[in-house]
């Protein structure tokens, strides 16, 4: 409703104010559209080389005979709760050191390293839930490991990889503390944009209502047309009593 609002109306919550498309008109410019193709490749970029990792990862520590496979998996999981801020002045002297400042790379790879973890925690339930005797199945019947991974399992977990890849999309689409730090101009995503209405003059609430609005327009409509893979890969790896 802000984003309709001028800014003399946003201040003051009413439901009845003259509607405006002032705020969208001057929001969405070329500068935007900029911001929005930075976003979407930084985002896919991302959710794939999470997923090829992730996936990989998730399979090796289940159905390998690796050791202390399950000390590899608690280290991935606590890398999920370790505060960005914590790791925030060594990751800009390193980009800055390799000249990686401001651009798309750095940012897949910074989001990459957040979004493996997620993927090896949720891709690992799901592995677990594949019967043992499907597999078995697979190699009486002369399917190779690599046959019954891609043929037979990767089929069996579509589901559960498809919401897990949504899960990294929304946290990297929605990412800021990394891209205001390791951005300027020429590959900053769409939060950073959203932070330009914040100025010394004041918050400027209806543009950043409207740009909010169009930024979180992109997962919701994701999420509508996969709503059935999402349910279906989220209980998939729910337990059962």
């Amino acid at each position: 409703m802000s984003s309709f609002k001028f800014e003399s109306q946003v201040s003051v919550p009413s439901l009845f104010f003259t509607p405006t498309l002032d705020n969208y008109r001057d929001v969405v410019t070329p500068e935007f559209f900029k911001h929005l193709s930075n976003s979407v490749q930084i985002t896919l970029g991302t959710v794939v080389a999470s997923g090829i990792f992730g996936v990989l990862g998730a399979y090796a520590l289940v159905y390998s005979s690796m050791k202390k496979a399950n000390s590899i998996y608690f280290w991935f999981i606590t890398t999920i709760f370790l505060p960005a801020v914590a790791v925030i002045t060594p990751v800009y002297i390193v980009l800055a050191k390799l000249n990686m400042l401001d651009t798309k790379l750095a940012l897949i790879l910074l989001n990459t390293g957040a979004g493996i973890p997620l993927m090896i925690w949720m891709c690992t339930t799901y592995f677990k839930e594949i019967p043992g005797e499907i597999i078995e199945a697979a190699k009486i019947d002369g399917c190779s490991k690599s046959g019954t991974f891609f043929k037979i399992m990767l089929p069996l977990i579509k589901n559960g990889i498809i919401s897990s890849a949504l899960l990294v999309f929304i946290v990297t689409w929605n990412e800021f503390f990394f891209a205001v730090t390791a951005t300027a101009t020429q590959s900053a995503p769409l939060p950073v944009y959203m932070s330009k209405f914040m100025t010394q003059q004041g918050y400027f609430w209806g543009k950043m209502s409207a740009a909010g609005t169009m930024v979180v327009l992109v997962p919701i409509l994701i999420g509508f047309f996969t709503y059935k893979s999402l349910v279906k890969g989220l209980t998939a790896g729910s337990v059962k009593g």
